[in-house]
């Protein structure tokens, strides 16, 4: 039997609330997280907004210096994980700590640190490289970051697969437990991709909402006047616990994690599979890995983007794999409210499906205003619905073909 991975605790900052409690506050209450940026002159970008996170000071949790030698998205990923440690009332002097990883994500990394050294270098020649550059920008320096800094000697490493990357890393790190590598693992995603550079780019793929005058509403995901997605911004982290040993210590437990299922479209560089073929299988896998039946989820907090393609194609994945149960589930998309947090967004949104379960509340879909046609599923609108339910899936996709389903569970027994 494989051993069965209970979530713990876990720490989120969102463009929509620092904190779990004012997170999950927001959703509740269908509160957008989209604003002007701030962070520099987008004046003359074809976007101007984001999702950007509100009252961020890292010098709050940790020396100055430590913060100087992150790049915002490890800052991140650092606190996230303070706070996942806090919520889940680890003492680490009672810790096995050969025993406890680290599996985090990022879909881009040190975007900040990148930019700012390639400015130098251009204006002062290669000898202005800042000499902790490298291990600020790659992806993995967050679970190396976060080892270093709570003596964590259990597997380690970063997973990168665009959007679907903390999806992955919560995937592995449910295997890790599941074969006995580790006990506890610290796992997740943070992004920080608000720059001139990924905003520019992302414009130029055309993947970008322009609502310039109505940063709020500009997220819409299954929408008829959908136009792309919003940047957003933040962390996720969550810890994953072996369940006998979460029981034991007389942990608080969130849910069971319990079914992972991950697959590739291997079609395009950025559009869905048709039907969203790729999707329907990582469904599929994760509730064959759960041993549930179909009937048995109640709810799917979907990738959601606001794309044209990818909503249409998501929603055909559902209707197909889950036949007429379809109908009867609660889907929704908080992307709607906290935006795309890119390589973080598999883990903030596996907290929300989470919490949905916990509460036995599912968060709107905001700005839902007119439901496309060719999205044949109901989808939850702009009001927060009450459901009572055992079992759910967060979907998240990433371009490259890359799906990952996460399947949760009301731990019964």
């Amino acid at each position: 039997m494989k051993r069965r991975v209970a979530i713990t605790g876990a720490g989120v900052l969102s463009p929509v609330g620092l904190g779990l409690e004012a997170f999950w506050e927001s959703l509740k209450c269908g509160r957008s997280g989209a604003a002007p940026i701030s962070r520099f002159d987008s004046s003359d970008f074809d976007t101007t907004f984001a999702c950007e996170l509100k009252d961020f000071d890292p010098v709050q949790y940790m020396k100055k210096v430590e913060a100087r030698r992150m790049d915002p998205f490890c800052q991140y990923g650092m606190v996230a994980s303070m706070l996942a440690l806090e919520d889940a009332g680890i003492d680490l002097d009672r810790v096995d700590r050969n025993r406890f990883g680290a599996i985090m994500a990022s879909g881009i990394g040190g975007m900040t640190a990148m930019e700012n050294a390639s400015a130098k270098m251009m204006n002062g020649g290669p000898g202005r490289i800042p000499p902790l550059f490298i291990p600020m920008m790659i992806s993995d320096i967050l679970p190396g970051q976060v080892a270093m800094k709570f003596g964590l000697k259990g597997p380690n490493f970063g997973t990168v697969s665009a959007c679907a990357s903390s999806a992955h890393a919560i995937g592995c790190a449910v295997q890790a437990i599941r074969t006995g590598q580790a006990d506890l693992v610290l796992s997740g995603g943070s992004e920080a991709s608000i720059t001139p550079l990924s905003i520019g780019g992302f414009n130029a793929l055309k993947a970008l909402s322009t609502r310039n005058e109505d940063p709020p509403g500009a997220s819409r995901p299954f929408d008829v006047d959908r136009d792309g997605f919003v940047m957003g911004e933040g962390a996720a982290i969550l810890l994953l616990e072996e369940l006998e040993r979460a029981r034991a210590r007389g942990a608080r437990i969130y849910a069971e994690l319990c079914g992972i299922g991950f697959t590739a479209d291997a079609y395009h560089l950025t559009a869905p599979a048709p039907e969203g073929e790729g999707a329907q299988r990582s469904m599929r896998l994760a509730v064959e890995d759960a041993g549930f039946e179909l009937s048995d989820i109640g709810h799917i907090n979907t990738h959601g983007t606001a794309t044209l393609a990818g909503d249409v194609a998501e929603i055909q994945s559902i209707g197909k794999v889950f036949g007429e149960h379809a109908r009867e589930l609660a889907i929704n998309s908080t992307k709607s409210m906290t935006g795309h947090l890119l390589g973080a967004a598999g883990a903030v949104e596996c907290m929300a499906t989470v919490l949905a379960m916990y509460h036995g509340l599912v968060p709107p879909t905001i700005n839902l205003e007119r439901q496309d046609p060719e999205i044949e599923l109901p989808v939850v609108g702009d009001r927060a619905v009450a459901r009572d339910f055992g079992a759910a899936i967060s979907n998240t996709f990433g371009f490259g073909g890359h799906n990952a389903s996460l399947l949760v569970a009301r731990l019964e027994k």
